[in-house]
Parts: structure tokens; C-alpha cells; sequence
């Protein structure tokens, strides 16, 4: 049953509103999780968890769980056709994780979820969020839920709830960008690849990129830009892909389709990601091109971040004047994330002859100096981040809620 008040109601339940509310139930924070769909995602999405993000999650007690199901690798190439560009090791990363984690969406988010219910959560499942309102006692949230209508009073309120999101709108907070032109191809498959399962490789060429990265199942993420493409591509549709941006000669076959999509790709980011008691994170608040793997990792330290925060001012740890810090940190991050997706989207886009030669030339040079491969690295591992993704300590003394794996207890 839902209730009529509870101190955060959090809309959307995805990676992000997901690790929010583990965060808030380890904090002891009364929250309530609503999500439109009925079940889960039962496909992937988003695939890889990066070294910062994992070191964010581990107060959640999620992040072993992540890496036991997860695929470790330390390469990442970017390549014109047969041609190494450009190739990046992360075994030496300054980190725990010093890997690439590659795990579909669906697998991380059935291990946030796992982790709700073992600490007495609910995901409730089904409940469309209609309209969102505020006043200066508290923000209220119209849910439709088996065709009945039902308003729930919070203190706050979290969109966790994407692209479109119903509380960003209802905030009146814009949402600059544009859209990339043409659309991206989303596959899983499973592929004789020339390369192997040890890199995620980032393949340029003149008729566009791909990404070909294995998953953990000993089967192959698959994401491509097109002009134009069916709703759910076929296996003739990724084999032309492979035939023309992978390695020549036809060495690339693909033998069987798990699940594929199409999707336009936009490049935004919320004007503010706070309007007195609504809240926006995830793909609510930034939305780019998923060259690179930020996304959701964006998105899960946003989580991360708030969660601690409203924890903190709930419980009477911080003033409420003190939430700006979450705007503060996770805004800026999310534009250095957007700015790094784009030029890596931007560099394999170019169809130029002549600026194809001069990128590749570029890129030849970069591969020569270490300092600036660790400077990218450090970028696409999100430790380049970090100071975003970490609260400063309270302006204020008080009782502090802090928590272990499964358990809340009080220290001064």
C-alpha cells in the first residue's frame, strides 16, 4: 500500500532511483520508490560500471556483488578499421577497481534491487507519477496506479525518471542540448570477433562508428551511429555494420541476435538540477552520447551523492541550506561528462578525407605520450571526478545516522 506523506518520494526506478533508495534506507530516511513499469528491464542497456563508480557504490554493499557478476577487462582502443590509434591500459589505475567492469543494465539492476530487499524495501512497481506540485510545507505527487488516482504528500521529491522526466517539468527547469543527427543501433550478439573478449574497441571509419565490447556471457555489446535504421535491427543489419567499420576481410561474423534497439542520442543537461523540494538526477538531469560509458555511472554517483546528502539533512546532521551541494558537485560533473562524450563522438563522425587523416595523426601522437593516456583514462574511469563525487565534510556538529552493509546505528 502506498502511503499519503513520507519524507522523500523517489519517481523512477532505474540504476539511479534504485541505489537513492539504498542509500536513504541505510541513512533510515522513510522514502517511498515508485516506478511506471510493471517489471524490470529484462534487457541491457547501459554495460559497463567504471573504477570511480564502483568506489562510490561500496557503502551501498553493492559493489563486490557487482564485480563477482561482472566481466573485468583493461583495454580500451580506439581503431580506424585494421589500424590501432590509440590504446589505453587500466590495470595501472590508482583505485581498488582496476579494471573496466563490463555487466548489462538488467544484471546491475537486479543486484540494486536484491539489496532494497534485504534491507525491508519495497519497489513499487506499476505506479505512474501524473503530477508533481509544491508549496512551502511540502511537494505532492498525483500517482496513478491500477487505474485509481492517489496523492502523496514529501518532504522532497526525487526524478529518477529519464529523458522525460515529470518532475523536471513540473520544476520548470530546462533542459539544454540537442540531439545528434541520425540514430545509434543497440545489439547484444554473439560474434566471432578478430579482436577477442579483452578490450572494449572503438572502431572509426568513414562510414561511422562502432562500438564492440564483450559482456560477461561471452556475448558482444554492439553500438552504432546510422542515418537511418529499422526499429529492431536483424543480424544482416549488424553484419553490414561490421562488414564496413570493423576489421577488413569479413573477419567479424555475427551469429546470432540476443535483443537490438535504435535510439536517438541527445547531448543535455538540466539548468539546474534542484527547485526547492524537487529534485533531478540520472538521465533527468544529463543525457549524452553513450561513447565513452558514462551514462549511468553519471547517474549511480548522482544517487550516491544525494543519497548521503538528504540523509544527512533529514537526520539533522546538515542544514538545509546545505542541499546546494549537490548541484555544486554533480552539475559540473555531469558537464565534463558530456564534453568528453561529445569529442569522443565528435572525432569518429568525421567524414572528411582529409580531417580523418589529420584526427588519425592526431590520436598516433597522443598513443605516444603516457602522461596524456593517463590523463584519458583517468577521465573515462571517472577518477579524474572524484572530488565530485565526494561530500565535504558538515558545516555543523550533530547526531550522525551512519551505516554499515545491512544495519543503521547512532554515533556521536
Amino acid at each position: 500500500m502506498l502511503p499519503d506523506t513520507t519524507e522523500v518520494m523517489i519517481i523512477g526506478a532505474g540504476p539511479t532511483g534504485l541505489a537513492l533508495s539504498i542509500a536513504l534506507h541505510q541513512a533510515g530516511v522513510d522514502h517511498v520508490l515508485v516506478e511506471r513499469l510493471a517489471t524490470g528491464l529484462n534487457t541491457s542497456r547501459a554495460g559497463v560500471v567504471h573504477a570511480q563508480t564502483l568506489k562510490s557504490l561500496e557503502p551501498l554493499g553493492v559493489a563486490a556483488r557487482l564485480v563477482e557478476h561482472g566481466l573485468k577487462l583493461d583495454a580500451f582502443a580506439i581503431r580506424d578499421r585494421d589500424r590501432t590509434l590509440l590504446q589505453l591500459g587500466f590495470d595501472n589505475l590508482p583505485s581498488p577497481y582496476p579494471y573496466v567492469l563490463m555487466i548489462p543494465q538488467n544484471l546491475t539492476e537486479e543486484i540494486l534491487a536484491e539489496r532494497i530487499a534485504k534491507l525491508g524495501g519495497v519497489i513499487h512497481r506499476g505506479v505512474e507519477a501524473k503530477a508533481v506540485t509544491q508549496d512551502s510545507e511540502s511537494a505532492h505527487v498525483t500517482v496513478l496506479q491500477n487505474g485509481r488516482e492517489k496523492t502523496i504528500s514529501a518532504r522532497y521529491v526525487v526524478g529518477a525518471d529519464g529523458m522525460h522526466s515529470v518532475v523536471r517539468k513540473a520544476a520548470g527547469i530546462g533542459f539544454d542540448g540537442e540531439a545528434y543527427d541520425g540514430v545509434f543501433v543497440l545489439a547484444d550478439v554473439r560474434l566471432d570477433w578478430p579482436l577477442g573478449p579483452t578490450e572494449v574497441s572503438l572502431l572509426f571509419s568513414p562510414a561511422g562508428l562502432v562500438v564492440v565490447a564483450p559482456l560477461p556471457d561471452g556475448s558482444y555489446r554492439i553500438v552504432a551511429t546510422v542515418d537511418e535504421a529499422p526499429e529492431k535491427p536483424g543480424i544482416a543489419d549488424i553484419q553490414a555494420l561490421l562488414d564496413s567499420r570493423g576489421p577488413s576481410g569479413g573477419r567479424a561474423r555475427v551469429l546470432d541476435l540476443t535483443w537490438s534497439s535504435r535510439f536517438r542520442v541527445h547531448h543535455r543537461i538540466a539548468k539546474s538540477y534542484r527547485n526547492e523540494r524537487l529534485f533531478v538526477m540520472g538521465d533527468a538531469a544529463h543525457v549524452h552520447s553513450p561513447a565513452g560509458g558514462q551514462g549511468m555511472n553519471t547517474g549511480l554517483i548522482d544517487a550516491v551523492v544525494l543519497g548521503e546528502l538528504l540523509g544527512e539533512v533529514i537526520n539533522g546532521v546538515r542544514p538545509e541550506s546545505e542541499l546546494i551541494l549537490y548541484e555544486a558537485l554533480r552539475r559540473p560533473a555531469a558537464q565534463e561528462v558530456i564534453e568528453l562524450a561529445g569529442r569522443l563522438t565528435n572525432m569518429a563522425l568525421v567524414r572528411v578525407p582529409l580531417l580523418r587523416v589529420l584526427r588519425n595523426v592526431a590520436l598516433g601522437l597522443v598513443n605516444r605520450i603516457p602522461t596524456i593516456k593517463r590523463g584519458i583514462t583517468l577521465k573515462l574511469s571517472g577518477l579524474s571526478r572524484a572530488k565530485m563525487a565526494t561530500l565535504p565534510a558538515p558545516s555543523q556538529p550533530g547526531v550522525r545516522k551512519q551505516s554499515t552493509n545491512s544495519e543503521v546505528k547512532l554515533v556521536a
